[in-house]
């Protein structure tokens, strides 16, 4: 398909993608583009950042990963009025730096906060029986040591989530049926369902002094880099785990390694990882106490229909000149380089 000359174009990463618009995620459902008249490209491999000569005549970008927008991105792609993330993260996006540019920064948090939640919880019932060595014990037909991997309390323990959102939220419910109780730790100390779900908000020391299971949904910000380090998992129970679903970074990978090797915790769960991906020898992979996924967790058919449904709509409300939603940065829309490039 050959654009138009005032024909709206659309520039997909490479990422997660093939020239085709297949993807590791399942059917992204780029024709909704198409039939909205809207041309779209995959971009030639993967660049970080994307090389701005790519981006020439480009209005809109899917980003299917974490590729760095920055002002040397931004302010040399005179036609982008948009990046749109494939997905809720954006701390690889400078926000502010797109907003002096006149570009709209949106996400898909509604969409990923279902598949995040159960992911969440996925890892916590595979910790608590110890499903892993359970698996191993049987494949090898060594029923001898099965009583070596009991499961561990649910029923009247503590979880704490850190980052309580929409997606600690969407947990909270998941969990309420299994009888545990529930404290949560956001940045503002409020949130308009924890009461409805039977959570209680405290601070992150109070948290991680009772949690007998600790799970982090939080955003990756300056503030929330390395949260979790030696001293904060110090203050942890000798048996409670930890399970991260957020952002790698969220953790001091070394201290953890450190308190799993010493039993200081009794084990994690983890999709997200500070580097990504482990590297091969990694010490992680030799522990019985340890859940690993590759940042996919959340990867079903309802993550894929629900995410690219909320992102190919934002683009095309960008492209109609309509207001999207969850708009990262919503006073873009305040500035002239907004109205300027809105004009053309």
């Amino acid at each position: 398909m050959t654009a138009g000359p005032q024909q709206y174009r659309v520039a997909v990463t490479a990422d997660a993608v093939q020239p085709d618009g297949s993807s590791i995620h399942g059917d992204l459902g780029l024709d909704r583009l198409t039939d909205a008249g809207i041309f779209w490209q995959v971009l030639p491999g993967y660049h970080d950042p994307i090389p701005t000569d790519q981006l020439q005549g480009v209005q809109s970008v899917l980003s299917l990963g974490h590729i760095g927008f920055g002002a040397g991105t931004v302010d040399n792609a005179p036609n982008l009025r948009h990046v749109a993330r494939f997905g809720a993260g954006y701390d690889t996006i400078d926000l502010a730096a797109c907003t002096r540019a006149g570009v709209v920064v949106t996400n898909t948090p509604t969409a990923v906060r279902r598949p995040l939640a159960v992911a969440g919880l996925t890892l916590l019932l595979a910790l608590a029986s110890n499903l892993l060595p359970k698996d191993r014990l049987t494949r090898a037909s060594n029923w001898t040591d099965r009583g070596k991997y009991r499961g561990a309390a649910l029923d009247g323990q503590t979880v704490g989530i850190v980052g309580f959102g929409s997606v600690g939220a969407e947990l909270a419910r998941l969990l309420t049926p299994l009888g545990v109780r529930l404290v949560g730790t956001n940045r503002s100390g409020r949130h308009p369902e924890a009461k409805e779900l039977g959570v209680q908000l405290v601070s992150l020391e109070e948290l991680l002094a009772e949690s007998d299971y600790l799970i982090l949904c939080a955003a990756l910000t300056p503030e929330t880099d390395r949260l979790i380090n030696a001293e904060r998992l110090a203050a942890l129970k000798p048996h409670a785990y930890v399970i991260n679903i957020g952002r790698g970074r969220l953790v001091d990978t070394e201290a953890l390694r450190t308190a799993l090797r010493t039993g200081r915790i009794a084990g994690a769960g983890l999709d997200v990882f500070d580097p990504e991906p482990l590297h091969p020898e990694d010490e992680l992979f030799g522990m019985d106490n340890v859940v690993l996924t590759p940042h996919s967790l959340c990867w079903t058919a309802d993550f894929t229909r629900d995410v690219s449904a909320s992102a190919l709509q934002a683009i095309t409300d960008v492209a109609a000149g309509r207001r999207p939603e969850h708009v990262l940065n919503p006073e873009v829309f305040d500035t002239a380089a907004w109205a300027a490039k809105a004009r053309t």
